[in-house]
């Protein structure tokens, strides 16, 4: 117990796995005491069969929460005992529907016995706990059910990610990232226009020099995303943010939503009250990120690029 001691909660797994081992060990044990040629593995199928119902693998692997390949296993080794039948469905016969067998039948009249001392040695263990295990386990396949382990740690690590970055006005020493991001994510769903090399070649003359600022987000000091905010003068909107492209090395680091926010604050800061912005709906993450940021899509403006097919403003309160 030192080793779960030193390492607290992140071993979870493998404590679960002694806990289940230690447990499946006693059962076989269990079963040899009442006399009961059973593997503890079978239980749920003896179980769900009981009520006396025919039943298809599909269905049974649902009922117990096993996968359909696991179940046909466990099956074909209940069959070699003679504990299950198997038939074609008379409604069906593309289906095989399987029932407890007459010797299956006898076999969980003793499992039902052995049942009544095992409730009762469980709720003997239970009384003698505090916290309540059966309950914890609930909980516990509740909340996995709404978001995976991994999704869980998959958030976490974007949230430690994120402390990594860090936003830094444009500079010359930026110029050529400026560019090269760009023109990678142009170029793997696109092709460069015209409208892109004016912006990108020149951006102190196209954009800054215009009332416009370029955030560069940089992640250990790597410049891996860039985002600009170009000037309108077209009487409803102040800004277009443009020229968004994070480096795929940064996927999962969460940097896209850190630089969009920073550029939205900046825009903010210049007195700006509407931001316009043009994407293209097959940049699917992009979209969603938008949304989420409070973008809503708007009826076509004149664009000078091909690929845009959606346009977007935010309205900022």
């Amino acid at each position: 117990m030192k080793f779960f001691q030193q390492t607290g909660k992140v071993a979870i797994g493998s404590r679960l796995r002694m806990l289940t081992d230690k447990v499946t060990e006693d059962a076989a044990k269990i079963y040899q005491l009442y006399d009961i040629d059973v593997q503890p593995k079978w239980f749920p199928i003896f179980y769900s069969l009981s009520k006396g119902e025919e039943i298809t693998i599909t269905e049974l692997a649902k009922n117990i929460g096993h996968s359909h390949p696991s179940v046909s296993k466990m099956i074909g080794e209940m069959l070699k005992k003679g504990y299950v039948a198997e038939r074609k469905d008379r409604l069906d016969g593309r289906r095989n529907v399987i029932s407890l067998s007459s010797k299956g039948k006898e076999i969980y009249s003793k499992i039902d016995n052995q049942l009544i001392d095992v409730a009762a040695a469980i709720e003997d263990l239970s009384a003698q706990t505090q916290n309540k295990l059966w309950e914890a386990i609930e909980e516990w396949e509740f909340l996995l059910e709404q978001k995976t382990l991994l999704r869980r740690v998959m958030e976490k690590k974007k949230e430690r990610d994120s402390l990594k970055v860090n936003i830094v006005d444009y500079a010359p020493a930026y110029k050529q990232a400026f560019k090269s991001l760009n023109e990678e994510w142009i170029s793997t769903y696109f092709v460069m226009e015209e409208s892109d090399f004016k912006a990108l070649d020149h951006p102190q003359e196209y954009i800054l020099d215009k009332g416009g600022a370029i955030l560069v987000a940089l992640y250990e000091d790597e410049p891996l995303g860039v985002c600009a905010l170009i000037k309108m003068n077209d009487g409803e909107y102040d800004f277009e943010l443009a020229k968004m492209a994070v480096s795929p090395k940064a996927q999962g680091k969460n940097i896209g939503f850190i630089l969009a926010s920073a550029i939205i604050e900046r825009a903010k800061s210049l007195g700006a009250s509407k931001i316009y912005l043009e994407s293209n709906t097959i940049l699917k993450p992009a979209i969603n990120l938008y949304h989420k940021l409070g973008f809503q899509k708007i009826a076509g403006k004149p664009t000078p690029y091909s690929r845009c097919n959606i346009q977007m403003e935010l309205i900022i309160t």
